[in-house]
């Protein structure tokens, strides 16, 4: 494990736990009945379940803006910042996730003191959006010019709901993603969010990025499989799993918050 992810997480295998938004203003299954108010309490509550049952840090996404957009708008921006601002942790790290325009996070944890993002930030792909083609060079240049340097970039090279173009392998695009984009954290991830990957693109992408460069498992982490994938992943991103009958869109269950971090201790006291 690199001497950063010991240095932020303070653990072994860290878990990094989802703390979804409800559709932010201006997407169209906003409820304005609902409102911002309303989303911090609603957040709150999954927050503080997550915290107790024990995850090593939080992550906070736009998971319901869909359709997902390649651009953020200022409205989404703005009261995501409001909320991390008024439901970030002050004991561990958290980080943020914006579907799918990767400079939005970035100025947010600017904003909010967070300390990485989970982004796409290689290659092209089809996807449920059309084309998608980030630009890598265009999101280091904004992280140094707005002096955010100091955040983690995290980035999926198996993103959801999308196939890549061209005909490299998992590991030629773990081994580019480091060489030559300069990511901190390799994300495998399956064809969609709650949906595990095949076992063997994790191993393949940790086999080619070796003990200098993190993989974690993206998406599809339950308490049942966990323990094989953290034989070689070094850390985990979960989200369904942990909701009320293990669907996406539902509350944080707090008993199945301590299933699979008891699951999780007992890979690291081995």
């Amino acid at each position: 494990m690199t001497q950063f992810l010991k240095d932020l997480f303070g653990v072994s295998k860290p878990v990094i736990a989802m703390a979804h938004f409800p559709a932010l203003p201006g997407t169209p299954r906003y409820d304005s009945g609902l409102g911002v108010d309303g989303m911090v309490e609603r957040m709150r509550q999954d927050v503080r379940h997550l915290l107790d049952g024990g995850v090593d840090a939080i992550m906070f996404c736009n998971e319901d803006d869909r359709p997902y957009s390649f651009r953020a708008d200022f409205e989404a921006v703005a009261v995501m910042t409001r909320v991390i601002t008024e439901l970030r942790p002050t004991d561990r790290p958290f980080g943020v996730d914006f579907l799918w325009d990767p400079k939005a996070p970035i100025a947010i944890a600017k904003a909010t003191g967070a300390s990485f993002i989970r982004e796409v930030v290689t290659g092209v792909y089809e996807s449920d959006m059309g084309l998608w083609a980030p630009d890598a060079a265009a999101l280091y240049r904004y992280r140094k010019q707005i002096d955010a340097e100091d955040v983690r970039i995290f980035a999926n090279i198996t993103p959801e709901f999308a196939s890549p173009l061209g005909n490299r392998s998992v590991a030629q695009r773990a081994k580019s993603a480091v060489v030559s984009t300069l990511v901190d954290v390799i994300l495998i991830a399956g064809p969609m969010a709650g949906a595990e990957p095949d076992y063997s693109l994790v191993v393949e992408a940790k086999e080619a990025v070796g003990d200098e460069t993190p993989v974690f498992l993206n998406t599809g982490a339950k308490a049942s499989n966990i323990a094989q994938y953290l034989e070689v992943a070094d850390g985990v991103i979960v989200g369904s799993s942990l909701k009320v009958d293990g669907h996406t869109w539902n509350p944080v269950d707090p008993e199945r918050v301590k299933a699979f971090m008891a699951e999780v201790r007992r890979v690291r006291n081995g």
